[in-house]
């Protein structure tokens, strides 16, 4: 299997334990996004309708239904993007109000 954090292979003989680290980074191996059940686009972001709820899907966690990915996912960063480009308006914004060229609305 590859690891999500670093992308390089890890060799694992069975089922990862909860505990489990890549031997590269250090990243930990029992999570939802080296599961085969993540879907970012089911409920909860799991196809496992019986797994409990898990909000930091990058850190280890004790599900029980966890089955190693056999392929690296993309991760959707819309969130990230869309706060990198709010930030950029807002940086521009800024940067035009130093520069007084914004008209007070009065």
């Amino acid at each position: 299997m590859k690891c999500f954090t670093c992308k390089k292979e890890v060799a694992l003989s069975d089922k990862p334990g909860f505990r489990e680290e890549c031997p590269h980074c250090f990243a930990d191996i029992h999570i939802c996004y080296n599961c085969q059940f993540y879907d970012d686009t089911a409920y909860n972001d799991c196809r496992e309708t019986s797994a409990d709820r898990v909000v930091d899907k990058e850190k280890a966690n004790y599900c029980e239904y966890f089955v190693l990915r056999s392929t690296l996912i993309e991760t959707n960063n819309t969130e990230d993007d869309a706060k990198k480009k709010l930030e950029a308006l807002f940086k521009k914004y800024l940067s035009l109000a130093r520069l007084n060229l914004l008209l007070p609305t009065s």
